[in-house]
């Protein structure tokens, strides 16, 4: 009998593996971890973004954050803009680009989240079969 806390967490990791995986093996890009904790807080949290806000929120530097930042630019995942009120801070934009990849991000989980609940039910075979198959 497995304890309902390390099931729960045992389910989300095993979420997590699922959409990093079929992340990597899509066409487009790979994000480290800190690039996708950088995009996904400018794409889930509303507010205008800054580099010194964002090193802030997820406790590193900012040169780790420009550096992020920097490759979701050549991405065209976000971009960054003079903020017009305060002309020596730079904002974090989202992209039409970005807004696709977040969606695209959402149908991954989604399918993850969907295989889980197979596996769970004691389809583990129908799971089996879309590892192999993704």
């Amino acid at each position: 009998m497995a304890t309902t806390p390390n099931a729960a967490a045992d389910q989300m990791v095993g979420i997590l593996r699922d959409t990093v995986v079929a992340m990597v093996r899509r066409d487009g890009p790979d994000l480290s971890a800190r690039q996708l904790g950088v995009f996904l807080t400018c794409y889930l949290r509303d507010g205008g973004h800054t580099v010194r806000g964002l090193a802030a929120e997820l406790n590193v530097s900012k040169p780790a954050i420009t550096r992020a930042l920097d490759r979701l630019g050549e991405l065209d995942l976000a971009r960054r803009k003079v903020d017009p009120l305060d002309r020596r801070s730079v904002l974090v934009q989202r992209t039409v680009k970005g807004s696709a990849f977040l969606r695209d991000l959402r149908g991954i989980m989604n399918e993850a989240t969907g295989g889980k609940k197979s596996a769970a039910s004691g389809k583990e075979a129908a799971s089996g079969r879309r590892s192999a198959s993704a």
